[in-house]
C-alpha cells in the first residue's frame, strides 16, 4: 500500500527503456480523420496515452437487491457516493481490539474512489444482462476450494498467497479491475507497440501491434502473451498463455477464481474523448465460468503521475507472519 513519493533509480530507467523500445515517434493532441474532437497521434490513431484513473464505487456485480435494474438515477448515484463514502472510512476505528489490529491502515492509505462510473450503470458486469459473473463450472469449484485450503499456520512463505508475497497486483490484470488501491495505469503507444504499466505492483505489458503471431502453446507467462491490432478506432488486445498461478479475482476475494492457464482475454481500449477512455474486457475460460462475461470501466485522467509501488522494500510483513506463525506453534495450547 506504499507510495514511494520520488521517482526510485530503476523506474527512471523503465521508463529510458519504454521510451527506447517504442521510438521517436511524435505524438499530438489534435484531432485528425474520424471524431473531430478526438486526440489522435501524427499517424491518425487515436492517442490512448497518459496516466489514466479506474477507480471507482461500483461493484463488479450488480447487488442482487437491484435486481433487473441497469441503471441508477442521478439521485440514487448521489446517496450511493455519499454512503459509501462514509462507511468505507478507514479512519473510524472498530470496538473490536483484533478485529481493528488487523485493519491495519487508516483512510490515507485507501483509494477506493468517490464516485460511480459516468455511465451509473450499477455493476462493471455488462454482459450477461443482469450483472453478475457466471456461475462457476464444477472444476472451477473445485479449484476454487484447493487454492482457499491453505495452512492455517503457514509454514514458509509459499503457503501465503501470491498477493501476500507481492508476486502481483490485487488489480493489475490483466484483466484491470478496480480495487482498494493504486488504480491507475500510464498508457504508451507508437505504430507497433502498446506498454501497459500498472501502478500496482509496477508491472508493465508490452504488446506488439505488428502482426506477429502469439507464442506456441507451451510457452506460459505471468502477464499471458499479449497481440493487439486496430478495429477502426479501438485498439484490441487478446491475451492467452498465462501461467495457472496467474492471479485473477474478479469478486475482490483473496482467492484466486479463474483457472488463468485457459483463459483468453479480449480487452478493447475506445477514447471516447478528451475525458473519457473506455476499457472492456472479456473473458472466456470453460474450465472456470460456465460462459464468457464481459466487463466496461470507463477511466479518466489521473490527478498525477503515478508512483513505483515497491512492495517488498521495507515491508515486515511477511516476516512479521512467518515469525508469528513460529511463536505460535511453539506456544502452549
Amino acid at each position: 500500500m506504499c507510495h514511494q513519493m520520488q521517482y526510485p533509480r530503476r523506474f527512471l530507467l523503465l521508463l529510458v527503456f519504454v521510451g527506447s523500445l517504442l521510438g521517436s515517434e511524435s505524438t499530438s493532441t489534435q484531432s485528425s480523420a474520424g471524431d473531430p474532437g478526438l486526440p489522435r497521434t501524427l499517424n491518425g490513431r487515436p492517442n490512448l496515452q497518459g496516466v489514466w484513473d479506474f477507480s471507482t464505487i461500483t461493484p463488479m456485480e450488480r447487488p442482487r437487491e437491484l435486481a433487473e435494474q441497469e441503471l441508477l438515477t442521478a439521485e440514487e448515484a448521489a446517496a450511493l457516493e455519499e454512503r459509501r463514502v462514509r462507511t468505507r472510512n478507514y479512519d473510524q476505528r472498530d470496538s473490536d481490539p483484533e478485529t481493528d489490529l488487523e485493519g491495519a491502515y487508516n483512510d490515507f492509505w485507501y483509494d477506493w474512489g468517490t464516485t460511480v462510473v459516468s455511465t451509473r450503470r450499477t455493476s462493471l458486469v455488462v454482459d450477461p444482462g443482469d450483472g453478475r459473473i457466471p456461475q462457476l463450472t464444477l472444476a472451477g469449484k473445485r479449484r476454487r476450494d484447493a487454492r482457499s485450503a491453505r495452512p492455517a499456520v503457514p509454514v514458509g512463505p509459499e503457503d501465503l498467497p501470491f498477493i501476500e508475497r507481492c508476486y502481483l497486483g490485487f488489480n493489475s490484470g490483466p484483466p484491470i479491475v478496480p480495487s482498494a488501491y493504486n488504480n491507475n495505469l500510464q498508457l504508451f503507444q507508437t505504430p507497433n507497440y502498446f506498454v501497459i504499466l500498472t501502478e500496482m505492483v509496477h508491472e508493465a505489458r508490452i504488446v506488439p501491434l505488428d502482426g506477429r503471431p502469439h507464442l506456441p502453446s507451451g510457452f506460459s507467462q505471468w502477464l499471458g502473451d499479449s497481440r493487439g491490432y486496430w478495429e477502426g478506432d479501438t485498439l484490441v488486445v487478446q491475451t492467452r498463455n498465462f501461467r495457472g498461478e496467474t492471479n485473477f479475482n474478479p469478486k475482490g476475494t483473496r482467492v484466486q477464481e479463474g483457472s488463468a492457464a485457459q483463459m483468453h482475454l479480449v480487452e478493447r481500449f475506445t477514447r471516447l474523448d478528451a475525458e473519457t477512455l473506455l476499457y472492456e474486457f472479456t473473458v472466456n475460460d470453460p474450465t472456470t465460468w460456465t460462459r464468457s462475461w464481459t466487463a466496461a470501466v470507463p477511466m479518466r485522467p489521473a490527478a498525477g503521475p503515478i508512483f513505483e509501488y515497491a512492495c517488498h522494500e521495507g515491508n515486515y510483513g511477511m516476516l512479521g507472519m512467518l515469525n508469528g506463525a513460529r511463536a505460535e506453534q511453539e506456544s502452549p495450547q
